[in-house]
């Protein structure tokens, strides 16, 4: 079994093998024996974000991003099922053969893959079995599944070495939407400007490299990361194709610190404004990173959302060294940048003394959303090794694999909070947020409604345009967002005062339209609100669609046919691990 990066071997049929490419099976929101769990759904924000805001909570699925970028960047006949039933996943052995068979999972659904790699060997004995994603990194996966080969890393480099293919060729983009089925107060956002993206992919890993970053570890830990498009050009050129494919005007940036290559960033700034793109940018980044830019310049590049981790009062992350990340994040929203902000509860210096003040520094930071995640090592990362060699880590015997997710129960002995006691005290957190912030969908009203205030005479067209369309609904769906969501805190007077205040401004602002919009709109979606609340009462959850795609005219007929992005300028390799000097001194800047 091979479990390096490049095993050295190539797959005897070469680039004539049939894959096929597939995530962990379903359903996931419910509990039961391969390691599904009711409060550990396919949903990203209902998970880890909007977790107790029930019918407020905003519900969207993602694709697994990974597996397409590998389809999309293999000459070899090439199959992808994502999101599967275990009937489906045993469909397709059944009726299509494959010489490869690869299955993405986090660390989470072991005992899936497990069963998974069981059926392979029933049904298509002769298959080589490759398993990757983050459950790579787990150091017995090798006891628990009967695999051939275990990737760590880049999985498009890995795949082509071991098809034959060149390793070295340019990389093709996929074509996806950023969310699927996208829904709140229960209603659907189908074509919604603020949910209507296109996925990005520039890089992979973050080269700062977080003691307790599973991605930044699996793809080479502090300093490294994989850059598939390294100038602004490649950069551009995709994101025009993904506009044109996709009709969008925006984009969600699966990259870990886009903005860390700043003149990567200020050449796709120039691109845009030669060009007159309007685009909204969704990033993650540290907040070193974004102060390396002028708000000026983080407004003209489209940066509308960001995903900034927080992590804890006096938290020892440089990324965070010598900023006030209160008044950070009120200049990003003064200037229409909605905020993720992200929080760990059981840092090293927490206790059940001192949490309540941790959750309350959190929670004033007033963000449109808000990640609460328990601190946990996960295997790969230098937080993991560290408790690995005091002897503080929990045994699989100790604590069931699928509960290490980071919203349930530590994986380790925590140095001051009794064991038991960390699941009430993320649950605080987020009803906490909730409780004092209020539903995140009236707080991206407010930030929306400040940045359209703010730039709606912009002398850039450009970003006129841009704000215009973030804020087209601003005095239709979004009035009646207030109206409804005021008519259901009607007992809390606090809650409606804030909300009247929205309301008077969006009206100062839009006149009769908001007026007469807010109740018509608002009747409707108070009524929506109140069945899905009752739907939630009584068990209702949500599950993703499965996908059935092909990247080869000779692949299964009933699977729908995807090709990649390749553009001219995309025609220079990848910068793989990169870590050259001055990657290593602009990350010395950022810290």
């Amino acid at each position: 079994m091979s479990q390096s990066p490049h095993s050295g071997l190539v797959h005897p049929k070469g680039t004539k093998a049939c894959v096929l490419l597939t995530s962990v099976f379903g359903p996931y929101a419910q509990d039961d024996a391969y390691g599904s769990r009711l409060i550990n759904p396919m949903e990203l924000y209902h998970n880890q974000v909007t977790r107790v805001q029930e019918a407020f909570s905003l519900r969207t699925f993602n694709r697994s991003w990974g597996l397409m970028l590998i389809q999309a960047n293999l000459q070899a006949n090439c199959t992808l099922l994502d999101f599967p039933t275990e009937e489906r996943f045993v469909e397709e052995l059944k009726t299509q053969q494959y010489d490869i068979i690869g299955i993405s999972s986090i660390m989470t659904n072991l005992l899936k893959v497990r069963r998974m790699c069981k059926l392979i060997r029933k049904y298509q004995p002769e298959a080589t079995i490759v398993v990757g994603g983050h459950l790579a990194n787990l150091p017995e996966l090798s006891k628990y599944a009967d695999v051939d080969h275990i990737v760590r890393g880049d999985g498009v480099r890995w795949m082509r070495h071991f098809l034959g293919e060149d390793v070295n060729q340019p990389v093709r983009h996929p074509v996806t939407r950023a969310n699927i089925g996208s829904r709140i107060m229960g209603v659907g956002l189908d074509n919604h400007p603020g949910d209507a993206c296109a996925t990005l992919i520039p890089s992979v890993g973050c080269p700062i490299g977080c003691n307790f970053c599973s991605t930044s570890a699996m793809f080479g830990g502090k300093g490294k990361y994989v850059e598939y498009f390294q100038t602004g050009e490649q950069l551009f050129d995709v994101m025009c194709e993904l506009e044109e494919r996709l009709k969008v005007k925006a984009f969600f940036v699966m990259d870990e610190n886009f903005l860390i290559d700043k003149p990567r960033a200020l050449r796709l700034l120039e691109l845009m404004e030669q060009n007159a793109k309007a685009w909204s940018l969704y990033v993650f980044s540290s907040a070193n990173v974004l102060k390396k830019y002028d708000i000026e310049q983080l407004v003209a590049l489209g940066v509308s959302w960001v995903w900034l981790g927080l992590e804890g009062k006096q938290s020892q992350y440089s990324k965070l060294s010598g900023t006030d990340t209160v008044s950070f994040v009120k200049t990003l929203q003064d200037n229409g940048i909605r905020v993720l902000g992200s929080s760990i509860i059981g840092l090293e210096e927490h206790t059940p003394e001192n949490i309540d003040d941790a959750i309350e520094h959190a929670v004033c930071h007033d963000t449109e959303f808000h990640q609460f995640m328990l601190y946990t090592p996960i295997p790969g990362t230098p937080l993991f090794a560290e408790h690995l060699a005091d002897g503080k880590l929990k045994s699989l015997a100790e604590v069931s694999i699928a509960d290490i997710h980071g919203q349930y129960v530590f994986n380790y002995k925590h140095p001051h909070i009794p064991e038991g006691q960390e699941t009430e005290f993320l649950l605080r957190a987020f009803r906490r947020d909730f409780e004092v912030n209020g539903p995140s969908v009236v707080r991206i009203v407010r930030t929306v409604l400040r940045g359209w205030k703010k730039f709606k005479n912009h002398r850039d067209a450009r970003i006129r345009i841009r704000f215009a369309h973030e804020a087209a609904n601003l005095p239709t769906r979004y009035a009646g967002v207030l109206w409804a969501t005021r008519k259901y805190y009607w007992h809390e007077p606090r809650r409606v005062e804030q909300i009247n205040g929205l309301l008077r401004e969006l009206h100062a602002e839009f006149g009769w339209r908001s007026r007469l919009a807010a109740p018509i709109a608002g009747r409707y979606l108070y009524r929506s609100l109140i069945r899905q609340e009752k739907q939630l009462r009584n068990g209702w959850i949500y599950e993703p669609p499965t996908f059935y795609e092909t990247n080869s005219a000779n692949g299964p007929p009933q699977a729908q046919r995807i090709d990649g992005i390749l553009t001219p300028s995309s025609c220079l390799p990848s910068r793989q691990q990169a870590d050259s000097v001055s990657k290593a001194e602009e990350l010395e800047m950022v810290s």
